[in-house]
């Protein structure tokens, strides 16, 4: 299986050195047409697929090979397509919202996009921590359950709600400082 590793901005290589224009020209066609196919829309596929070759700028790779490219683009775009999918879902649900408080009145189109962004956030953070740490997080901040009734719920004690309280509230907070983390 063909490997990439990150190098340095002006090293791109597929067998001999190829600069990000040449892999943009030779792979971008492609990968448009794969985004397509999953996506069903030729603009949303063209979008990501610009995504794609941003991201690769940004954090340059050497390839062994032709296959090693597609097969890195291939992942990135199934990534890509993910996180488009989660963000309509996240837009439809808002978009749900902002109806159903229709006498309220609209916010302007700025604050709704960035509710939506931050939203999109919080579904990020969320779907990187176990599953029991943003489930004890969702009862406590959305549902307002007490943390006796999330360790019940989840067959745990209290004193672990509180630690998985705490994980999740580090990643918000990391968030707020504007650094990602992983678990």
């Amino acid at each position: 299986m063909a490997t990439y590793r990150p190098v340095a901005p002006q090293a791109y290589h597929t067998g001999c050195r190829a600069s990000l224009g040449q892999l943009y020209y030779h792979h971008q066609p492609w990968l448009q047409r794969l985004l397509c196919r999953r996506l069903g829309c030729d603009a949303a596929a063209a979008d990501l697929a610009q995504d794609a070759f941003v991201r690769l700028m940004r954090t340059p790779r050497s390839f062994d090979c032709d296959e090693g490219v597609r097969a890195y683009l291939s992942r990135m775009a199934k990534g890509l397509c993910v996180d488009h999918w989660r963000r309509l879902d996240i837009e439809r649900a808002w978009q749900e919202s902002i109806a159903a408080c229709a006498d309220a009145g609209l916010p302007s189109v700025e604050h709704q996009q960035i509710v939506i962004e931050t939203l999109c956030e919080i579904d990020r953070m969320l779907s990187r921590l176990p599953e029991k740490v943003a489930t004890a997080f969702l009862g406590s901040q959305l549902q307002g359950k007490p943390y006796r009734q999330i360790a019940e719920e989840l067959g745990v004690s209290e004193r672990m709600v509180k630690k998985y309280m705490a994980q999740a509230m580090l990643q918000c907070a990391l968030i707020e400082a504007g650094f990602e983390a992983s678990l």
